[in-house]
């Protein structure tokens, strides 16, 4: 399971009480664009998407890209996808709906809700798949496992913009 810092649980709660400092990631799945607004600078990305890409991600291998509201949880400058940033995904609407399935058992989901109430990230190895991403190599197709990604140009831009903490809103 990932443990982050505890700063993590820290700009969770800024972000979650409205800081006016956190800025917005704004996905549009149909449209294949992420909006980036903060500090002044807004951006407008291409982006690829899971290789199945309509519909709510549910399970494991699905390919589906997840929907709903997230943080930005931390910055890997060594990704193998050149860089990336992590999403909090599953969220606790992600793990009703998958329990709601029969996708994970109630501890499972039990165990998601006590993670994001105690600030931690919740397991990324459950049934509902994990370890989603915003990152680079490449926007030209839906070619992920349910990442978001952009090419290396755009998402190195992206990577100085956002900051752990910062608002990811993914929209059909």
């Amino acid at each position: 399971m990932l443990n982050y810092p505890s700063v993590i649980l820290a700009l969770f709660l800024c972000v979650a009480s409205g800081a006016a400092w956190a800025a917005q990631i704004t996905v549009y799945k149909a449209k294949r664009v992420l909006e980036y607004k903060g500090d002044g600078v807004a951006r407008t990305y291409k982006i690829g998407l899971g290789g199945s890409p309509v519909g709510r991600k549910l399970r494991q291998g699905d390919r589906k890209t997840p929907e709903g509201s997230y943080v930005i949880t931390h910055k890997n400058p060594q990704s193998q996808y050149y860089l990336s940033l992590g999403i909090s995904y599953p969220n606790l609407d992600d793990a009703a709906l998958a329990r709601k399935a029969g996708v994970i058992s109630g501890a499972q989901q039990a165990a998601i809700e006590t993670a994001i109430q105690q600030g931690r990230a919740p397991s990324q190895q459950t049934p509902m798949g994990g370890d989603i991403f915003i990152h680079g190599k490449g926007a030209g197709s839906d070619w992920t496992w349910g990442c978001i990604a952009l090419d290396d140009k755009q998402m190195r831009e992206l990577y100085e913009l956002v900051r752990p903490g910062d608002k990811v809103s993914i929209l059909p």
